[in-house]
């Protein structure tokens, strides 16, 4: 008599199972998450199970162990894609035979991104674009709407759900880069469940990364994502591939690609993109979209230095501050943590003796949101609202960076002296930072350094 089907409750934004079914995940504490799965039963004999029982991620294992001359090294071979800031992202170009994901919320660039990078790709080599999500013709459009240029022998377009089907068009075809849109559309036999459900993504993310590896191929898998803007499904998806990318979407047009996995570079690199009419642009010198630009200087406004990365940031902070028509003011900021404002406010009105009764607005130029953990524009904040206060105007040609603390000290910031040269280098000719990062190497870039120790020093000055 056949054995019953072994029963697994898995959570399909986390992947921790259960022995049952509950309504909440006590890993993620996400609701109603778990669904029920049937483990197939092994059958004795099956090749196809055997293999897959002693598949690796990379390919079949055992063979015995091997002294360390005994293995041949091959240097990875990195290739430029021509999209500038994804070659920066990924330290210098796509990694021949690799496997990537990319991941972002819906609407951020990412079927975008990669419908471009597929045209570019099938200039050199034979190219598919797999879709499970859309039809053929959707992405024609896409194709002539973005005007791409691409050699239109080597794209082959294929709309397929079935992981054994695509991997048979990529014997067919001889193809040597993929995209794949999406792991959590595609299914295969080897797994049961539904598409989407933590068995089918892994066993489908294993077998097409084992294809991969095995036969040098380069693939990006597109990724959906959950609530809390991480990967949807078992998070031994991450650890199948070799690069993990996301797109962060900001407040307008702008596009921010960071790597949260590289086994071929470092993470400490961060892309800025545009969208536009004409598809995700690199901005190149991202500095000139996050500063307004104006010539004419009026109150309110201040310049400051953030790191994104190992990038360096130029970007401006405007505020406003208008009498207030209610019983209470207002506090709005955009791009901004508001726990942040309502800190420097109080510090005003404990050091400072500054009392605000006024709607204050906050904006950051361009659209970009700011990391809470980015604490070095509590100056250029406090600078912005005074200013915009007091009626008193901070000129164009100043750069203001550093940490406030509780106590009305100002405190240092990383990477002090690689901001500084980035702000002389656009022009600024006086640039504020904390006194404990002065380095006498910033006295020959031609700007005036101000060390500031107090918050009452900085009142000082800028007034």
């Amino acid at each position: 008599m056949a054995k019953a089907a072994k029963r697994a409750y898995v959570c399909s934004d986390c992947g921790m199972d259960f022995a049952r079914w509950q309504g909440q995940c006590s890993g993620c504490k996400s609701w109603n998450t778990i669904t029920e799965f049937t483990i197939p039963n092994t059958k004795t004999g099956s090749v196809t199970s055997a293999r897959s029982s002693l598949s690796g991620y990379a390919g079949i294992a055992g063979g015995g162990s091997k002294k360390l001359h005994e293995v041949e090294a091959v240097d990875a071979q990195k290739m430029l894609t021509g999209i500038g800031e994804l070659d920066r992202v990924l330290c210098g170009g796509l990694t021949t035979g690799s496997v990537n994901i990319i991941s972002g919320d819906p609407g951020a660039g990412k079927t975008t991104l990669l419908s471009d990078l597929v045209a570019r790709m099938s200039k050199l080599m034979p190219s598919l674009y797999c879709t499970a999500e859309e039809s053929l013709s959707q992405f024609k459009n896409r194709v002539n709407r973005l005007k791409l240029d691409c050699n239109e022998d080597n794209l082959y377009l294929m709309a397929e759900t079935s992981v054994e089907a695509i991997i048979a068009e990529l014997e067919a075809k001889q193809i040597k880069f993929a995209v794949i849109d999406s792991i959590q559309a595609v299914s295969t036999e080897l797994a049961n469940g539904s598409p989407g459900s933590p068995s089918q993504v892994k066993t489908a993310a294993q077998a097409l990364t084992q294809y991969c590896k095995q036969n040098n191929v380069t693939m990006f898998l597109i990724a959906h994502v959950n609530k809390n803007n991480e990967i949807a499904g078992p998070q031994t998806l991450v650890h199948i591939v070799d690069a993990l990318l996301h797109i962060d979407t900001n407040d307008g047009q702008v596009r921010t690609l960071r790597a949260n996995k590289n086994r071929f570079g470092d993470v400490d690199t961060v892309g800025i993109f545009r969208m536009t009419e004409r598809g995700m642009l690199s901005v190149d010198n991202p500095s000139e979209i996050f500063l307004s630009g104006s010539t004419t200087e009026s109150s309110g406004s201040a310049i400051t230095c953030i790191r994104k990365g190992n990038r360096n940031i130029l970007l401006e902070i405007q505020c406003l501050t208008t009498e207030t028509e209610g019983e209470f003011p207002q506090r709005v900021c955009v791009g901004l943590n508001m726990n942040r404002i309502k800190m420097l406010t109080g510090i005003l009105r404990k050091h400072a003796k500054t009392k605000i009764f006024h709607d204050t607005f906050f904006n950051i130029v361009g659209g970009l949101k700011i990391d809470e953990s980015e604490t070095c524009i509590d100056l250029a904040l406090v600078a912005a609202l005074l200013s915009s206060l007091n009626e008193f105007v901070v000129p164009r040609t100043t750069c203001i960076m550093g940490e406030l603390s509780l106590n009305g000290d100002v405190r240092p910031i990383d990477s002090g002296v690689p901001r500084v040269k980035e702000a002389a280098q656009h022009g600024f000719t006086e640039i504020f930072i904390p006194y404990r990062n002065y380095h006498k190497s910033m006295e020959g870039l031609g700007a005036k350094i101000v060390a500031v120790k107090t918050i009452h020093e900085l009142i000082e000055l800028i007034n």
